[in-house]
């Protein structure tokens, strides 16, 4: 029997904001007990709104039960609304907050991992003088994988990203912000670890276990992983770390990255010069879309004098003598 729906359903008032802002975050949360802590209300309340939300809106949002939490088709549909619903009304908001000139409200950022070591430091700088500027800014910082930066920003769940150049969307525009160095690697105790550059020679490399990153890559970084020996994966840059640091396997990390156990003689890069690889990284923002103050703010706070990219120095790749 086909479910019946409601007459008329009213306009979405407070009220509806109010139970869509709990269902996505019991959607974020991946169910009703997570989102307890969360929401700061017990899972019997988080259950009663939901089935308020489901009356109001004449739709089954979900199953919930032995078999876990679960979005049906137009849960999922919903949630989608969501989002679009959320960054309307943050764009409203940032325009009312224009007219009054005043910086005021949330700043939504996607970064990928391990970029705080990076000693380019516009990011970091440019959210300090945001809130020098607007005291009453709120930063949220979300770190995910580059895919996710881009369907957030294209979806409104986030204002801005930052993400290494491995492809170009329609509905995003993308602008420079710097470029990461990366080396090749092997820990203290791997037989490469005490030879000199000028022993180490290209099939001793090759002959050597390495490990491998799962996530995106350049063409220049995967064309530069393709002829290792590769007996070991990591899904992030620090998985690439640890199995380096057990002194069995060679693997490519940025020089930031790696420069504490360098420092630290823990680690140390092998023929810098022939095995290395540059990843530019970009700003995304939504095209077409007009930023608020916020966002048009911290955009021009990336690029300000201070901020321009300068010469780095040579970070010590820790090359034996």
């Amino acid at each position: 029997m086909a479910r019946k729906r409601a007459a008329s359903q009213p306009p979405v008032g407070d009220i509806e904001i109010r139970l869509l802002r709990i269902f996505h975050t019991v959607v974020e949360c991946g169910g009703f007990s997570a989102a307890e802590v969360e929401l700061n209300i017990g899972r019997a309340a988080i259950s009663m709104h939901m089935a308020d939300l489901e009356k109001r809106l004449g739709l089954r949002l979900c199953s919930r039960g032995r078999a876990g939490f679960a979005l049906t088709d137009e849960g999922r549909q919903v949630h989608d609304a969501c989002l679009r619903l959320f960054s309307a009304l943050e764009n409203f908001r940032g325009e009312v907050d224009t007219l009054h000139a005043r910086l005021r409200g949330p700043l939504d950022i996607g970064i990928i991992d391990n970029l705080v070591t990076m000693p380019r430091m516009q990011v970091t700088d440019a959210i300090a003088a945001l809130k020098t500027a607007g005291p009453d800014v709120r930063i949220n910082i979300r770190m995910i994988p580059p895919g996710d930066i881009e369907r957030g920003v294209l979806d409104g769940s986030l204002h801005v990203g930052v993400t290494p150049a491995l492809r170009s969307l329609p509905g995003l525009d993308y602008r420079p912000l710097y470029d990461e160095d990366s080396l090749l690697y092997c820990g203290a105790g791997h037989p490469l670890f005490s030879l000199a550059d000028a022993a180490i020679g290209d099939e001793m490399i090759a002959r050597a276990e390495a490990v491998a990153p799962t996530y995106a890559q350049t063409l220049e970084a995967r064309a530069l992983h393709r002829p290792l020996r590769t007996t070991g994966t990591a899904t992030d840059r620090e998985g690439v770390a640890f199995l380096i640091l057990t002194g069995l396997y060679i693997g490519y990390l940025p020089t930031h990255y790696a420069q504490l156990w360098v420092d630290q003689g823990r680690m140390r890069a092998l023929r810098p010069d022939d095995y290395r690889y540059v990843t530019e990284f970009r700003v995304v923002t939504r095209k077409g879309g007009q930023p608020n103050l916020i966002l048009k703010t911290y955009l021009d706070l990336l690029w300000r004098p201070s901020q321009a990219p300068t010469e780095r120095p040579v970070a010590d790749t820790g090359t034996a003598p």
